[in-house]
């Protein structure tokens, strides 16, 4: 399969990026590439222009702050799964950046790229959500940040204007050491997920939980977060009684139905994998405190 015909452009500069993105109609910013090109030769996208982000200047890098992880969106994916810094900060990314496609995939693709085809199943999608990131968003009138929970407006699609370029994504740190977790259900590895869990936990002394976060991928349009039953958990031990009976934090959930997976199914799915999840994040927690 070929795509459809489209003008290419090669800008090396943000402020060209946003200036083709003023005056181009119908045109798609091309990251790694690794679903804008398939979506292409499947028809599936039909943009006229195709503006290469790859020789854009200071797009691509990390950084660690004290108090934030901060990636440029243009970032492969393989250089995040093998920086140290991250490994050492937040390892809940290296953890869950292995399930993502296959090496070949992780050579080209960006975090940026991810984060705004915006797949239901992606990891990188469900850790910003996990992890409550923020992204930098450039157009011609300057720059904006906003929590990532506002990025996502629909199926695959996110709340950038026309002509506006994702450039950042900052990420706070958690304090170390801390519980963590990230677990999936695919049909093959490196299928997408049909669902999947992230946690994130601190414990106090024996064992009660100072601070959680818990994200489900895969079963909706953006990553769920589970804030409910993160607020019944404070304050309490993390036993394995407790674990077993949250249940009822999923009635609510109504997942995607599709070729793959009942909305059913799914949900006891999404119950099982937290489950697992949450008991590993506590066993981690616990060795470290």
């Amino acid at each position: 399969m070929k795509p459809p015909p489209f003008d290419y452009h090669a800008p090396r500069s943000i402020g060209e990026v946003v200036a083709l993105l003023r005056s181009l109609e119908n045109s798609r910013l091309l990251a790694g590439g690794q679903s804008l090109m398939a979506m292409m030769n499947m028809r599936f996208a039909m943009p006229d222009h195709v503006i290469d982000l790859n020789r854009v200047e200071h797009l691509s890098s990390i950084r660690v702050t004290p108090t934030h992880l901060e990636i440029g969106a243009m970032t492969r994916q393989r250089d995040i799964e093998f920086s140290k810094e991250i490994e050492a900060k937040l390892p809940i990314i290296t953890e869950a950046i292995r399930h993502v496609g296959h090496r070949q995939t992780r050579n080209r693709g960006t975090i940026g790229g991810s984060l705004c085809h915006l797949d239901p199943s992606a990891e990188l999608v469900t850790l910003c959500s996990l992890l409550e990131a923020s992204v930098t968003i450039v157009a011609s009138a300057g720059s904006r940040t906003i929590p990532f929970s506002e990025f996502p407006i629909g199926y695959l699609t996110t709340s950038l204007r026309p002509d506006e370029c994702l450039t950042a994504v900052s990420i706070p740190l958690w304090p170390s050491p801390h519980g963590f977790s990230f677990v999936e259900i695919a049909r093959r590895h490196g299928d997408f997920a049909i669902a999947s869990a992230g946690v994130m936990l601190e414990l106090a002394p024996r064992g009660v939980v100072r601070r959680v976060a818990i994200a489900l991928g895969g079963v909706d349009f953006a990553p769920v977060r589970l804030t409910a039953l993160e607020a019944r958990l404070l304050g309490a031990p993390l036993s394995e009684d407790a674990i077993t009976t949250i249940g009822s934090s999923f009635d609510h959930l109504e997942p995607l139905d599709d070729i793959h997976a009942t909305s059913k199914y799914r949900r006891r799915l999404a119950l099982s994998l937290t489950q697992r999840a949450m008991r590993t994040a506590a066993r981690r927690a616990l060795a470290s405190v």
